[in-house]
């Protein structure tokens, strides 16, 4: 009997109620992704990896939905290479990993965590199913191992391995010189030579870069965890099988877009860290470097403070997902210390994920008119509660005294889009995307609606 999980409408009863309206004439809040957006940024970084002759494996997470997932792996006969973060995950991708695999595309599918093993037995029906789909695990302690033997009694055929590397960012994995903790990569290679299991390789995900405020700093963070993976199979080499090819993943979003700031796009060739950790691999013939990363696909106002990337556009230009709430008053006439606006979302429709600025979102300035002594100045969400937010100018340095701000340029009912600070957690608000296309003469307009996996 499958997990009860809340009932959704169908997808055409979506499509009939949602296609072809106005998103500021729809029931508010709702959560909106721009395609030419997405589109866009999963080719680029397909180009990207494609023109470093690096492996990409695509993080669904973020946008769980089957049809950005198509997006990010492209239509190459190469093997689609997924991460996802929850079962519910891997269950709502399973008809797109069917019909690559009915067209002859192969397909690897990464359990982004180490495994509860709670989760076997869901995963193990899963892979009988489908056959054809190589299925990844992570591992960061013996005990785990436990979970691979069920799955392959369950399935009848082994799982992949990744042993999990932890190069400084402390949320999971090993270090470099334990990863062998309790004999664990011995244990995995007994494991594999009973037939029972696959080393893949390493995988390392380190979101240090989030902290990030230049290419620089992105680019070095990706040097390093390359740097820590190589260190991982150096320091242990006596415990791999002799021979044996490894991969080596590495990512999170702003240390693999960062290089986009190479060829193609730029023209350029690596240099400085990356170019010597490059360098480091090419000396490992055995060795394979994949990225992964997923929130690039749909950007948020966190990863555009990293500026990983020198190519990227305003926050309008490049963030692909939006809340459209209603602005529910506006307190212009000297009400308060400064001028505000209240709007009817918050928390439960946009999360409370600080990024590096004093606010909780960002209104697109398509929402307002410009205004005079704004000094260039956004409109963002200063406060934030839980069905409500208040919409202030944001700060300059130096502002001890707002109240000599313009008024607020907004109306009541107006309708606004919100940029989130993290994609992620706004997304997970909502059970389904209403689909626009910037790039078309009807950019408001709801030509799709995508259905996200939700649930654990």
């Amino acid at each position: 009997m499958p997990i009860p999980r809340r009932s959704l409408p169908s997808e055409d009863e979506l499509r009939e109620f949602y296609v072809g309206r106005d998103i500021n004439s729809l029931p508010k809040p709702a959560i909106v992704l721009d395609v030419a957006k997405a589109s866009r940024h999963a080719a680029q970084m397909l180009q990207a990896a494609q023109s470093l002759r690096v492996a990409f494996r695509a993080h669904v997470k973020t946008h769980k939905t089957t049809q950005l997932a198509r997006m990010q792996v492209g239509e190459s006969p190469d093997a689609a290479r997924f991460v996802v973060s929850t079962v519910a995950e891997l269950e709502h991708m399973v008809p797109v990993f069917e019909d690559f695999t009915r067209n002859g595309r192969a397909v690897d599918v990464l359990y982004g965590i180490p495994i509860p093993p709670s989760q076997i037995v869901r995963i193990a029906k899963i892979a009988i199913r489908l056959r054809l789909v190589s299925i990844s695990f992570l591992v960061d302690h013996p005990s785990q191992l436990a979970s691979l033997s069920e799955f392959y009694d369950l399935v009848g055929s082994p799982a992949s391995v990744f042993l999990k590397v932890d190069t400084g960012y402390h949320r999971a994995g090993l270090p470099p010189s334990s990863l062998n903790k309790q004999g664990l990569i011995q244990e995995t290679a007994q494991l594999e030579s009973q037939g029972k299991a696959a080393l893949a390789g390493l995988y390392s995900h380190s979101s240090l870069s989030y902290k990030d405020t230049t290419a620089e700093q992105a680019i070095d963070n990706l040097a390093s965890e390359i740097d820590g993976c190589l260190e991982a199979i150096a320091v242990n080499a006596q415990h791999f099988p002799k021979d044996k090819k490894l991969i080596v993943s590495v990512g999170a979003s702003p240390q693999v877009t960062s290089i986009q700031n190479f060829a193609p796009v730029s023209g350029n060739a690596p240099t400085g860290k990356l170019a010597t950790s490059l360098q480091h691999m090419s000396l490992h013939p055995g060795v394979e470097l994949e990225l992964h990363a997923g929130v690039y696909s749909v950007l948020d106002i966190q990863q555009l403070s990293t500026n990983s990337r020198t190519s990227l556009g305003s926050f309008d230009d490049e963030i692909a997902v939006s809340v459209v709430a209603e602005v529910a008053s506006v307190y212009n006439d000297g009400e308060r210390s400064q001028p505000e606006a209240l709007v009817a979302v918050g928390v439960l429709g946009l999360g409370r994920e600080p990024a590096a600025y004093g606010g909780w979102g960002v209104l697109s300035r398509a929402s307002y008119p410009s205004a005079g002594g704004a000094d260039g100045r956004r409109l963002i969400l200063e406060r934030i509660s839980q069905e409500h937010s208040i919409v202030a100018w944001e700060k300059m340095e130096g502002d001890d005294n707002t109240s000599h701000l313009p008024p607020i340029p907004l109306e009541v009912g107006r309708t606004v889009s919100i940029f989130p600070n993290h994609a992620c957690i706004t997304g997970a608000m909502y059970d389904w995307y209403l689909v626009v296309d910037s790039s078309s003469g009807s950019p408001t307009r709801v030509i799709d609606v995508w259905v996200r996996a939700s649930g654990w």
